[in-house]
């Protein structure tokens, strides 16, 4: 089946769209991309629409990409499906002027909703909110097939359109499964010693734009709230709480903070430490996903701690430690568990890694997708 993966997005800034492609292909699936990056993060992008006067750059931006687009589509003949990236709000209708002959099945992936996460980054409010869920209305009307990452997220599709969606986990491209390192066989004292003995301290990673869905400012007290312990941490990234969190974790030394790593970078550089946080907001949106870094740090053999919420707790199961949100308590007492039980600390990384061989690879998660897009007679 013939597939182009369609749009504005970029794999380095938001891996998801490459993980369906690689799903796909993995399903014997002719996968094609006809992609010219936007390069502007969610941020920007939202920012954009929520200030009327900087949407001209946004219109601009979009029309010189669509434009290499279109050209590009023209010489790539006529798919059986075409898959609409992240963030594809508005490529959505320049893929459905493009293939409107022969109605060929459009899929979107709507990970994100334009006016919940305007609501989420505290950008709403009024006209801009009106707006914006005027353009989520649109997009969602122009596509056959809607993709959404959690139940939680299919419940808040409007009705009218609710039939049309399919939840596919975001999962973990395979350079994230490849970069686990092998971890010791088995539990007992004498196969472990030199991971139980406590003498090396806990290495905790986390990855992010430090938007109020990840909660960081909790991840930031809970360090401080654990300055001197055995517990090396490293904070990767920039963005709206960034300060906040900062300020929160000021009493500890053990902290090392990075702007950000190259996407080919990251997957190793997550591997080589032993515990992979999550996120730990108390929004609406941070009740109903199931995030990147969950996926990819359980594929990458970290132990995950992250908030104990619905979709969290259907996919991780005992297979992660599950803290109630926006509790800082909770976090600073979970990493001190794992820094002085590195028996129980080794578990949960096997637990992990399992879970994530077992269900998080591009090829399971994108299954409920190929089911849709597969004529019965088709399907595995």
């Amino acid at each position: 089946m013939r597939t182009i993966i369609f749009g504005t997005y970029d794999t380095a800034m938001h891996p998801r769209i490459a993980t369906i492609a690689e799903g796909l292909a993995a399903s014997g699936f002719d996968v094609t991309e006809c992609n010219i990056p936007l390069g502007l993060s969610t941020a920007d992008r939202v920012d954009m629409l929520a200030k009327p006067w900087k949407a001209g750059g946004l219109v601009a931006r979009l029309a010189s990409r669509w434009f290499g687009l279109a050209t590009k589509a023209r010489g790539l003949g006529r798919p059986d499906a075409v898959v609409v990236g992240y963030l594809g709000h508005f490529d959505v209708h320049l893929a459905r002027l493009l293939y409107r002959r022969g109605r060929v099945p459009l899929v979107l992936d709507h990970l994100i909703s334009a006016a919940n996460t305007a609501k989420d980054r505290r950008l709403d409010g009024g006209m801009k909110t009106n707006v914006l869920r005027l353009i989520d209305a649109a997009a969602l009307r122009a596509a056959d097939i809607v993709v959404v990452d959690t139940e939680e997220h299919l419940e808040i599709v409007p009705e009218k359109y609710r039939s049309k969606a399919v939840v596919v986990p975001v999962g973990a491209p395979t350079p994230w499964h490849a970069a686990a390192r092998e971890l010791p066989a088995g539990t007992a004292p004498s196969a472990t010693a030199s991971s139980t003995t406590g003498s090396e301290p806990l290495k905790v990673v986390f990855y992010g734009l430090y938007t109020p869905l990840q909660g960081t400012p909790v991840i930031g007290e809970a360090l401080g709230r654990i300055a001197g312990a055995p517990v090396e941490v490293t904070m990767i990234g920039r963005g709206q709480d960034e300060a906040e969190t900062k300020r929160a974790a000021a009493a500890s030394q053990s902290v090392r903070w990075l702007d950000w790593v190259p996407a080919a970078e990251l997957p190793a550089l997550v591997a080589a430490h032993d515990v992979c946080l999550g996120i730990f907001g108390t929004g609406d949106k941070a009740l109903r996903v199931v995030p990147n870094k969950v996926f990819q740090g359980a594929a990458a053999g970290c132990a995950v701690i992250t908030s104990d919420t619905a979709p969290q707790r259907r996919v991780l199961d005992d297979a992660a430690v599950l803290v109630p949100p926006g509790d800082p308590a909770a976090l600073a007492d979970a990493l001190l568990r794992l820094a002085s039980d590195r028996e129980a600390l080794l578990k949960l990384r096997h637990a992990a890694r399992q879970l994530a061989a077992e269900r998080f690879t591009p090829e399971q998660v994108v299954r409920p997708l190929t089911d849709r897009l597969l004529p019965p007679h088709a399907r595995a």
